[in-house]
């Protein structure tokens, strides 16, 4: 469609006949993208209404929603193989105009940071001890527990900028650096908070991180507790305090796709909190593309 014909339908977008509104909004909105800085023209010009400028703004939220759906569906099918990525599309859904090479030049300046006090003669304690150096002490990630359930604890770039989240955020971030320097951790969806299991590298083989046997985990760390090491009695001491039974999934690493389906239901749940039932019920939506909630997603 051209310039000129997409401007004269939206001509159309203050039509008082919501029957051809909802028609012309539908059909603007299957244009995607490339109708946007159109749009954005037009509600500039100083004599459109309130009723235009708000409609035009409903319908560049929702080309936007469609973009990230299509981006997560990508992503999804394509394995969810990158948790970067499907961070930051989770990212993309708050913050449209986000620099996504900031982003990652930011993730890159850590890494050299770690990579540079990494030897091959480390264990994977000191590893850890390392990492941990550098990621809580040097740049001073640590866990936001006076605003827990605020929203931008969940989104990696505000994370990025604020050197706070929460423990699902910050392993997030610790994982995908953690991959980029050759060290096996992934996360474990546990009940009520999230950890990073540290692999045995001699035992993984070619299996998969759903895959995994317990017996594969050396140890836990806990980001949102400055990387606090844990073994299996502190998992089991947790679950007692919930009054969970324990069961193996929480125990071992679970996938990319279970990530980025606990952190779109952690944004779900703050802003329900918050009485935005609006971004709430879209973002169960996003989750519900990547499989329904698990009991340890809560």
């Amino acid at each position: 469609m051209s310039e000129t014909e997409i401007r004269a339908l939206i001509t159309l977008i203050e039509d008082p006949d919501l029957d051809v509104y909802d028609q012309v909004r539908q059909r603007i909105v299957s244009l995607g993208d490339e109708v946007v800085p159109i749009l954005e023209r037009a509600w500039e010009v100083e004599d459109h209404g309130d009723l235009f400028r708000d409609r035009i703004e409903d319908i560049l939220e929702s080309i936007h929603l469609c973009g990230v759906t299509e981006r997560l569906i990508a992503w999804r099918d394509g394995g969810g193989m990158d948790l970067l990525t499907g961070a930051l599309i989770i990212s993309r859904y708050r913050y449209p105009d986000m620099d996504e090479q900031k982003v990652k030049a930011r993730l890159a300046s850590i890494r050299q940071d770690i990579w540079l006090e990494l030897n091959d003669h480390l264990t994977a304690f000191e590893k850890v001890r390392v990492f941990n150096h550098i990621f809580f002490q040097v740049h001073g990630f640590k866990g936001n527990k006076r605003n827990y359930h605020a929203p931008q604890n969940s989104y990696i770039n505000e994370v990025l900028d604020s050197r706070t989240g929460n423990p699902l955020s910050l392993a997030i971030i610790y994982q995908v650096l953690a991959e980029d320097l050759n060290i096996p951790l992934r996360g474990v969806n546990l009940p009520n908070h999230f950890v990073l299991a540290y692999l045995d590298e001699d035992s993984m083989g070619g299996l998969d991180v759903g895959q995994q046997d317990e017996e594969n985990v050396l140890f836990y760390v806990n980001a949102f507790s400055q990387g606090d090491i844990l073994g299996r009695n502190e998992i089991n001491e947790f679950l007692e305090k919930l009054k969970i039974p324990a069961r193996p999934s929480f125990y071992t690493p679970c996938t990319n796709l279970d990530i980025i389906r606990r952190q779109l239901n952690n944004l779900a749940s703050s802003y329900h909190k918050l009485g935005d039932d609006q971004r709430s019920g879209e973002l169960e939506r996003l989750r519900d593309l990547l499989g329904k909630v698990k009991d340890n997603d809560l």
